[in-house]
């Protein structure tokens, strides 16, 4: 992995990525804040070295390098899940490259479901701690040591000074900004009833399929790390309605000025 980093870290420099601050991950239908930034260079993820390229239809799938509140920022327009047949290695492979290029923060987010009753579709949700059901470790690889220790604390995974100037934002804007746990699952499928149910006893707020994996290499990198859902539906499994695909979009879309608000609202705060 240390010569396929070199090679991408390298090719990205050629290009014009030099030393941004703050990395951002753009989750599903959360991509306007790219419309504030003031790009200075973009490449697809197809054309970068040992990158892997985004096929989910929603996800643009380009790096993109600018200034947003007068910061140098590296953002990546669509990710990576596991049920697109990628390793955990490969999903936060982007991570590592971000923390090579010189950021110093990363800020997240993503689409979820809503698994607490009082929360409800086109809230956001400041994730506090994390499940993770995907049933691996993006840190479960030979040779791991060689870029931070592998036994990880995890007592903490999202920052406490960060997370703290978030909600501080959000009071100023009177933006409602929930805070909870997040559960991550493998899908591409949605939950049944009864996982709902189960999600709900363990300890879950909300749920998705993404965003714990890059948090986990974050957290192995030293890299403060941040992360806000954008809750799409409602899970309660006793009124459950079938899910529509274009529908948990159109949320995310429409809340999204929100979420807009806050991470610019962040970044200029630094």
């Amino acid at each position: 992995m240390k010569d396929r980093l070199e090679k991408t870290v390298s090719y990205l420099k050629e290009k014009g990525f030099l030393k941004p601050e703050i990395g951002i991950i753009l989750g599903t239908g959360l991509g306007k804040l790219i419309d504030q930034i003031e790009i200075e260079k973009e490449v697809s993820y197809n054309h970068i070295p040992y990158f892997p390229t985004a096929t989910v239809e929603f996800h643009q799938g380009k790096f993109i390098f600018g200034n947003l509140s007068g910061k140098k920022v590296v953002v990546m327009q669509g990710r990576f899940h596991f049920y697109e047949g990628y390793s955990l290695q490969d999903i936060t492979y982007p991570v590592r490259i971000m923390k090579e290029l010189g950021i110093d923060k990363l800020l997240v987010s993503n689409a979820a479901g809503a698994i607490n009753k009082d929360y409800k579709k086109g809230d956001l949700m400041l994730i506090d701690d994390h499940i993770n059901l995907q049933g691996g470790s993006p840190l479960a690889f030979k040779g791991v040591s060689q870029f931070g220790k592998r036994f990880v604390d995890m007592l903490a995974p999202y920052d406490k000074d960060m997370n703290s100037k978030f909600e501080e934002i959000a009071d100023k804007n009177n933006i409602t900004l929930h805070k909870g746990v997040y559960a991550s699952v493998v899908g591409p499928q949605l939950e049944t009833r009864a996982e709902y149910r189960y999600l709900s006893i363990i300890g879950a707020d909300a749920v998705g399929m993404s965003t714990v994996p890059e948090v986990i290499v974050a957290n192995h990198l030293n890299l403060p790390v941040a992360a806000i859902s954008v809750l799409t539906d409602e899970c309660d499994p006793d009124n459950l309605q079938p899910v529509d695909v274009e529908e948990i979009i159109a949320v995310a879309n429409k809340a999204e000025p929100k979420l807009v608000k806050l991470f610019k609202g962040f970044i200029e705060g630094i």
